[in-house]
């Protein structure tokens, strides 16, 4: 019975100190974990911004941005790569242009790109962006390409291959749906799709610290930029090189989790898209009859509690991500980690269950 009083005594005397506001008990908590982290040498570094009602109840940066030289993360100003959390950011500029008149989501893609070879099969920009067009998915080491393709260029890498499946009838998520509907914005704009995106997005929304590395210019280049990783069973080695500016869209974002939390509670003040056109975009797709739990640009679905969020999950080379928006709790939280997947979700899953069960 030791051990049980030993528990129940600090667990009150916790109690006494603290107090019995349940934010000064898990802050703490989630303090700890996320620094076991990195003491456990399970990431090099990470940075965290929570919002609970627009204002910023938990941010901090833990670890590395730079193992070698020590350089801690700052999580107003380290960038990550973002990997797929790049996809809400492009959402979010295609939805304007949808709002706009530029493009149609149910338009064939040909439409605003006629020179990509033709299918067997029509498809639609709406079912790029739920990835049920039947784009097929990355081969060999088309993951980790380092070529200086402009997205327009890219297209060379999968554009002969035939559609895996009829439009609207499967699901196949990965990125390639993204570059052809960058594409397909800057043919009907006219204006690249880094520019779409500063003037749609980054700009109005104050993500100062978000961007887009050029096609020619080294992700290094980049003031503040996180080293990358990978991880093995020998500890973190730098990540392999990459070029990502042809898939922006899908996952070429370098960012802070301070901006991406203000992309989060912009969709929470629901303060300029059209009601319509924003819940298409948040809304799971149906296919054969079962959700598939991703709208146009943002995974949608319920956490292992029930609670519905809104967001998107991240994984490339060398960043992984977590951005999520619960909007019955009114919270937004924004995770980057300067890592290949690391194997850390379940702990970040745990952690994110604690603020929302006890704030």
């Amino acid at each position: 019975m030791k051990p049980i009083k030993k528990y129940v005594e600090n667990f009150f005397a916790n109690r006494r100190v603290l107090g019995s506001d349940p934010t000064l008990n898990v802050l703490p908590k989630t303090d700890m974990l996320l620094g076991n982290l990195v003491r456990q040498k399970k990431v090099p570094g990470l940075s965290i911004t929570v919002l609970k009602d627009g204002k910023t109840l938990f941010e901090k940066g833990y670890g590395y941005s730079d193992i070698q030289s020590g350089t801690p993360v700052n999580f107003t100003k380290t960038k990550f790569r973002i990997a797929s959390v790049s996809k809400p950011i492009a959402a979010t500029a295609l939805a304007y242009m949808v709002a706009d008149g530029i493009i149609d989501l149910d338009a064939s893609f040909y439409t605003y790109v006629p020179y990509y070879p033709k299918k067997k099969w029509d498809f639609t920009i709406r079912q790029l962006a739920s990835h049920t067009a039947g784009i097929r998915c990355y081969k060999g080491m088309e993951y980790g390409l380092n070529h200086p393709y402009t997205i327009k260029e890219s297209i060379r890498i999968f554009k002969d291959d035939d559609l895996i499946f009829e439009p609207g009838g499967g699901y196949l998520y990965y990125s390639f749906d993204w570059v052809l509907i960058s594409l397909a914005m800057q043919e009907a704009s006219g204006i690249p799709f880094d520019e779409i995106v500063r003037q749609k997005v980054l700009v109005p929304i104050g993500m100062k610290n978000t961007r887009a590395p050029s096609v020619t210019e080294r992700d290094e280049h980049t003031t503040n930029l996180a080293t990358f990783y990978t991880k093995n069973r020998l500890g973190f080695r730098t990540a392999i090189q990459v070029n990502n500016h042809y898939k922006l869209a899908g996952g070429g974002y370098l960012s802070t989790s301070a901006d991406i939390a203000k992309l989060g509670q912009w969709y929470l003040e629901e303060a300029a898209l059209p009601k319509e056109i924003r819940s298409q975009f948040l809304t799971s797709k149906i296919v054969k009859g079962k959700p598939t739990f991703y709208g146009l640009g943002w995974q949608v679905s319920e956490d292992s509690m029930g609670r519905k969020y809104f967001g998107h999950i991240g994984n490339g080379v060398g960043g992984y991500s977590n951005f999520f928006i619960y909007p019955d709790k009114q919270m937004v939280f924004a995770i980057l980690i300067n890592c290949t997947d690391p194997k850390v979700q379940s702990n970040l899953d745990e952690m994110i269950g604690w603020l929302l069960d006890d704030i």
